[in-house]
């Protein structure tokens, strides 16, 4: 790795660096990619129970807290980037490069909130919820408030499906228009739902459903 840079290396072979030794019969590279394959990406690893890690054949509690720590660290840096550099957000591709690697792979479902300014630029990344398998809780008077307290000018809700699939429920669906009727009272337009799955995402916006619930509320006043 120091002669040819990390970036030579597959995600086995760094993972296998931090374990340092494998367990009987075999190597911490093979060590690594079982852990790789079993959970099924770093996400997944990083969101995963201690205890079930420890009871992976060669995997002791240092092991475990090394490659806890190693995520951490790289969750960490990635936080500091974003902190330096301020980025834009137009669409739900964006939303979904810059959560994906964060929500995707996760066990239990985990709401975020981006913030933005007046030029969509991102201004702060609020965790709203950590809840079940099935559900997260948000409560739109707590989602205002942490956006007020940024001096956002919109914001974006953004959730993970541990299922994999990406579309939305009728909770999902009663919270969006919840939060849009809320954030025009107040000025603070809801500008995207984005449901991060497995393989794809779901978005509100793209498919009509923000204008739709603004239109049915311009209608009921």
């Amino acid at each position: 790795m120091l002669a040819e840079g990390a970036r030579r290396l597959t995600k086995a072979e760094l993972l296998a660096i931090v374990l340092r030794t494998g367990a009987r019969g075999q190597s911490a590279v093979d060590l690594a990619r079982g852990l790789l394959r079993d959970w099924d990406g770093l996400a997944a690893l990083e969101a995963a129970d201690p205890v079930a890690l420890t009871g992976i054949k060669g995997m002791g509690t240092a092991k475990v807290a090394q490659v806890k720590a190693a995520l951490e660290l790289g969750r960490r840096m990635l936080a500091e980037v974003e902190e330096t550099t301020r980025q834009r957000v137009t669409n739900s591709k964006d939303v979904l490069e810059l959560m994906a690697p964060r929500l995707r792979g996760l066990q239990v479902e985990c709401c975020e909130l981006i913030l933005l300014n007046g030029g969509n630029e991102i201004v702060a990344r609020e965790t709203l919820s950590e809840g079940s398998l099935t559900e997260s809780p948000v409560y739109p008077r707590q989602t205002l408030d942490l956006a007020n307290r940024h001096h956002a000018a919109a914001m974006i809700l953004v959730h993970n499906h541990p299922s994999g699939h990406s579309q939305p429920s009728a909770g999902d669906r009663a919270l969006t228009e919840e939060l849009v009727a809320a954030g025009d009272l107040l000025r603070l337009p809801l500008v995207d739902h984005v449901i991060i799955g497995r393989r794809d995402h779901f978005s509100f916006a793209d498919h009509g459903l923000i204008e739709e619930y603004r239109r049915m509320r311009r209608r009921s006043a």
